[in-house]
């Protein structure tokens, strides 16, 4: 499977496909028609396989939703997952790379599966989003943390931006007459990053509550904060940002705001209803 890197081939592929685009129906059946390399970053989040119904936090209504079947156990849900992965290894452009959100069901099955599509030398990262919200567990430890699998199309030619956020651990640290965080050494000033600490691959990003305002009524929804973090390491500006489980349409919403170009899909056509109107 050849993906094809930027330039004019990457604009024409664009043309094509009409980005700035959001799909109704089956994946698959969009994924087949896209031309090689035309997506420059793709994150999916794709049903867990929980075997329950999923509905809207915030509203209890069993009516806005979708059904996370598993039938087939874990076999059946790789199956499903397989030729929609090896098709967006294909539509990734030699500078692009995916992001996999999943929880503990699947996760590592699915990292020795995307090892085959992939190859085992562009894979990137496990991150792993660490939340503290829900229920608590008396029999085991509160699981309380998503897994996303990160992987390059072509490692080493991959868009990758240094995020930094948060303050350093450090005793003794001093600021400067401009503010500038430094620490006193044998030698001197020992000066640190202004803008904290590069981002490491554990992320601390609160869920999203029931009471608030990026809520848009439909199950799993993901905050916009997750979806920036991701959309700004992984992409530039101008580049096509590609969601195919779109669901409630936050990375297409953010990949707007971030003057990205967007390309979403989902079967759901309450999903698609919400996505819609996310984007104005």
């Amino acid at each position: 499977m050849g993906g094809s890197g930027g330039g004019r081939q990457h604009d024409k592929a664009c043309e094509v496909v009409a980005v700035d685009r959001l799909v109704c129906g089956d994946n698959l059946v969009l994924l087949g028609e896209l031309p090689d390399g035309v997506c420059d970053l793709i994150y999916i989040d794709p049903p867990f396989g929980t075997g329950q119904r999923r509905v809207a936090a915030d509203r209890g209504d069993a009516a806005v939703g979708f059904d996370d079947p598993r039938s087939g156990g874990i076999d059946g849900y790789l199956e499903f997952l397989r030729p929609r992965l090896q098709h967006m290894h294909r539509v990734l452009s030699e500078k692009g790379s995916l992001y996999v959100h999943l929880d503990w069901r699947a996760a590592h099955y699915v990292k020795v599966l995307l090892d085959t599509i992939f190859g085992a030398d562009n894979f990137l990262n496990e991150i792993i989003w660490s939340y503290r919200t829900g229920g608590r567990s008396k029999r085991w430890f509160a699981r309380k943390h998503d897994t996303i699998l990160l992987y390059a199309r072509c490692a080493g030619r991959h868009t990758f931006n240094l995020l930094r956020d948060g303050e350093f651990r450090t005793l003794g640290m001093n600021r400067d007459e401009d503010g500038r965080p430094y620490k006193s050494t044998r030698k001197g000033r020992l000066y640190f990053h202004a803008d904290g600490p590069a981002l490491t691959d554990v992320w601390e990003l609160p869920f999203l509550s029931t009471v608030s305002k990026e809520r848009c009524g439909y199950p799993s929804q993901k905050p916009e904060a997750l979806l920036e973090r991701i959309i700004r390491a992984g992409s530039d500006e101008g580049h096509t940002v590609a969601d195919f489980f779109c669901g409630s349409g936050t990375t297409l919403a953010v990949a707007k705001r971030l003057k990205r170009h967007y390309l979403g899909c989902d079967v759901n056509p309450e999903a698609v209803q919400r996505t819609t109107a996310r984007l104005g």
